[in-house]
């Protein structure tokens, strides 16, 4: 266990680096990314968050991210479909879990085996559609702000035309 302190003489107990290397190779990352986007906002102090974010980053550098690339780029076939198998549930379920992955995925789709491209494809789709769809709330955002604006007055009928056009053909 790797211990922290907290102010309040309270303490974090995160999981020690040699322990994750028993674990399946996807999840050292989802840990990493589990306690980056729920829990280290949740701790008070910014020493206390330092310290912990820089011991993720050891974890990423020296557990998570060399395993990810030994099974990815490893001989064995069947470990490669497993690991990328159980990374595609994830990505369904919740895409920000799987962003370390991402980077890797082109290499993956120009492996021989029509399986690992097939579901190195299916992650990938799934990064491009959430891509896709806080694209769309960015632009809709954006829309009901020139649609106030061009009601109230603010913004001329060509600039709101044009501005719609944008919106309406992201959209498709």
């Amino acid at each position: 266990m790797r211990v922290f302190n907290k102010k309040s003489g309270g303490v974090v107990q995160l999981i020690d680096k040699d322990k994750m290397q028993e674990w399946p190779v996807e999840l050292p990352l989802i840990f990493v990314e589990y306690i980056r986007e729920k829990q280290l906002k949740t701790y008070e102090g910014s020493q206390l968050k330092k310290e912990v974010s820089q011991y993720l980053d050891e974890i990423l550098k020296e557990v998570a991210i060399p395993r990810l690339i030994s099974v990815l780029e490893g001989k064995s076939t069947e470990e490669t479909i497993s690991a990328l198998l159980r990374i595609e549930e994830l990505s369904k379920k919740n895409i920000e879990m799987t962003r370390p992955i991402r980077p890797y995925l082109n290499k993956l789709l120009k492996n021989t085996d029509k399986k690992v491209v097939k579901l190195a494809q299916n992650i990938s789709n799934n990064f491009d559609q959430v891509d896709r769809r806080k694209n769309l709330a960015q632009k809709r955002k954006e829309m009901r702000e020139k649609e106030k604006q061009f009601l109230s007055g603010k913004l001329s009928a060509a600039d709101y035309a044009k501005a719609r056009r944008e919106y309406l053909t992201l959209k498709e």
